[in-house]
């Protein structure tokens, strides 16, 4: 990846990084093309040119479109075959996307016209990054696309803003398209051949959700052994079970890391070493086995990334076209398995991070469970109620995230008259991720918060040595329970804390980097 400054990053079609994602999605950091780019994305435009010189038919230039790739359409009316394209397409509904998938959405798609594999002119690409730079936002409804021939209907509401049609976000306005390019001083232009195709097949939309998803869930992965460090310390749980001799025998990689982090976390604990001679043998398994369950879960990220950064700078486009041999080939790279596959399964991971979350919340308001600790983390329980409901939140999050784990990519309807007679469902896969990943926030949070009061009960022990900074951040923010009062405020500063990455940079600090 060129990056130009600290603030720009340079797309070539097959360096990006989701770092870069993150960073012009989130950060708003401005992208241009490279010089390569720019030559290779003229010398396949030159190459639809000569198709409308000569008596070539091609799908997608010069025919109709999915179950209609018979029907030639007549040179005079090719700019309003792709003119139509857009505006028929454009059939999605329900909320909006956020602004940062958004933003993902428009940069993966400048990345994949970029490779010169698609045939649209430098001016269409142009247009599209001064919309991103001036952050001129299409609205894109969440809902209707079946990954395959990519993301049709919604890739169709980004293009319809180009040709000043459908709506788009401006300095916090929805406006019209038309008004919103006007506002931005953005010239708006007309789709000529090729270009409304290419504008909308694409794995676009669930790559760059899925882009985000990867990017959070990294933070969450290592911010989930950070709680589990701090439950573990306030439930009075060994660290044996943590030993790197242990985890050498079953090497993977994800068990390993989350092993090293909870030795680091809880390393000179004094609670730990105030019942290291105790007679309690072994812990529960959502203590001891918690390397096993985040590790497993940590995997299945590595492999999930991978996916989607080989997504991410793919040609995804049909046809695609070959400039130095002058080809049209047509194929299936438009298809979303990939993606829905990987977030399918990052879904079910995440979920598990929540399950065992759960689990060890629980240990700690059942005073049956941890005789050391008062009922519900109240020390006045009866008249209070403590941390009681907070397990019921946690569970109702838990019990929702099975119903969102459900795989998408198992399921397809046929389209276009059984043309599309196989889909990826890729969409709502990244999608489900993305709302697991949220709950999966929300259930830690949970957590964080019933450990800080766990360890409020012990403060005459010093706690290992990450799980002090954790405390502190916390307490800076949340005070201690004495009384009852509304906690959802409580929870949704947790959630910020970690979504933020806040707890993770300042354990951090102390620690240095975690695996």
């Amino acid at each position: 990846m060129t990056v130009i400054t600290k603030n720009v990053v340079a797309i070539d079609s097959k360096s990006l990084t989701i770092s870069d994602v993150v960073n012009v999605a989130k950060h708003n950091y401005n992208v241009i093309l490279t010089e390569e780019s720019v030559r290779k994305v003229k010398k396949g435009r030159e190459v639809v040119e000569k198709v409308l010189l000569g008596n070539k038919t091609v799908y997608g230039v010069n025919t109709g479109f999915g179950a209609l790739c018979r029907k030639v359409i007549s040179k005079e009316n090719i700019k309003q075959l792709q003119r139509n394209y857009l505006l028929s397409h454009a059939t999605g509904v329900g909320q909006p996307l956020e602004e940062d998938a958004v933003r993902a959405i428009m940069l993966l798609r400048v990345n994949t016209l970029a490779s010169g594999n698609c045939g649209v002119r430098i001016e269409l690409v142009q247009t599209l990054l001064d919309m991103l730079n001036a952050g001129v936002h299409p609205y894109i409804p969440q809902k209707g696309s079946v990954g395959a021939s990519g993301d049709l209907a919604p890739l169709a509401h980004l293009g319809l803003v180009l040709i000043g049609e459908g709506e788009a976000y401006y300095k916090g306005k929805l406006l019209s398209g038309k008004e919103a390019m006007k506002a931005a001083n953005i010239k708006i232009i007309e789709v000529e051949v090729k270009e409304g195709l290419a504008l909308t097949n694409g794995t676009q939309v669930m790559t760059g959700i899925a882009a985000l998803v990867v990017d959070e869930a990294e933070t969450v992965m290592k911010t989930a052994d950070i709680i589990a460090g701090c439950t573990i310390d306030a439930l009075k749980g060994s660290d044996i079970p943590f030993d790197k001799r242990l985890h050498e025998l079953r090497p993977h990689l994800g068990q390993k890391k989350c092993a090293h982090n909870l030795r680091q976390i809880m390393q000179n604990s004094q609670i730990r070493k105030s019942h290291i001679d105790c007679d309690h043998v072994q812990d529960a398994y959502s203590m001891r086995c918690t390397p096993q369950v985040h590790g497993a879960s940590r995997d299945t990220l590595d492999f999930v990334k991978n996916v989607t950064e080989i997504e991410m700078n793919s040609v995804t486009d049909n046809p695609i076209l070959f400039a130095d041999t002058e080809e049209f080939l047509s194929g299936g790279n438009f298809h979303g398995q990939p993606i829905a596959l990987a977030m399918d399964f990052l879904g079910i991971a995440l979920s598990e991070i929540a399950n065992i979350s759960e689990r060890r919340i629980e240990r700690m308001v059942n005073s049956k469970l941890s005789e050391h600790l008062p009922p519900f983390l109240i020390k006045e329980e009866g008249i209070n109620c403590g941390f009681m409901i907070t397990q019921y939140t946690a569970a109702s999050l838990v019990s929702e995230n099975k119903v969102l784990a459900h795989p998408a990519s198992v399921d397809s309807i046929p389209t276009s008259a059984n043309q599309e007679d196989h889909v990826s469902m890729g969409t709502i896969a990244a999608r489900k991720a993305r709302q697991i990943l949220s709950n999966v926030e929300y259930v830690l949070a949970i957590e964080l918060l019933c450990a800080m009061q766990a360890l409020d009960f012990m403060r005459e022990f010093k706690s290992g040595d990450g799980v002090e900074p954790a405390y502190k951040l916390v307490r800076e923010k949340v005070a201690y329970l004495e009384k009852d009062r509304p906690l959802y405020t409580d929870i949704n500063l947790a959630k910020e804390m970690i979504n933020s990455k806040g707890v993770l940079f300042k354990v951090e600090e102390q620690l240095g980097k975690l695996e």
